[in-house]
């Protein structure tokens, strides 16, 4: 999986939205399967267009490293899903819980081509996620 780092340079690398385009399907292909037993309803997202799945995984501590999988059966939602594990997986739940990954969608310039149900379907992941990260915290 590209880290965000390598996904931030190969955006800003692209000129074309279609260049762009293709390049989130590709993320969205190199992302590992989700088990079929992960495709679960508490593991779904809820208000994505797309059917989306994310389970997260949890250290120990009182901020622990949280990390993330997920999956969509759709190829566009499914590279966006690969982005947003590059953003937060590997990461405390406190610094998870302070972090916007849609600031990071706007730097590279991927939600201003991002239907509506799409940016919307964005936001649920983000907030599913931040919103687990700031329990962590708060245990």
């Amino acid at each position: 999986m590209a880290t965000l780092q390598q996904i931030i340079d190969d955006f800003a690398f692209l000129d074309e939205w279609e260049d762009r385009y293709r390049y989130v399907i590709e993320l969205g292909k190199a992302l590992p399967d989700l088990p079929e037993s992960a495709r679960t309803a508490q593991n779904k997202v809820q208000g994505c267009a797309s059917q989306v799945w994310l389970v997260s995984r949890t250290g120990e501590g009182g901020d622990p490293v949280m990390t993330f999988e997920g999956d969509s059966d759709a190829h566009i939602v499914r590279g966006l899903v690969a982005i947003v594990l590059a953003i937060y997986s590997g990461k405390r739940a406190s610094e998870i819980a302070g972090l916007d990954a849609i600031d990071t969608f706007n730097e590279i310039g991927l939600v201003e081509h991002l239907s509506s149900q799409r940016a919307n379907g964005l936001r649920s992941m983000v907030k599913r996620i931040r919103e687990e990260a700031a329990v962590k915290v708060a245990a």
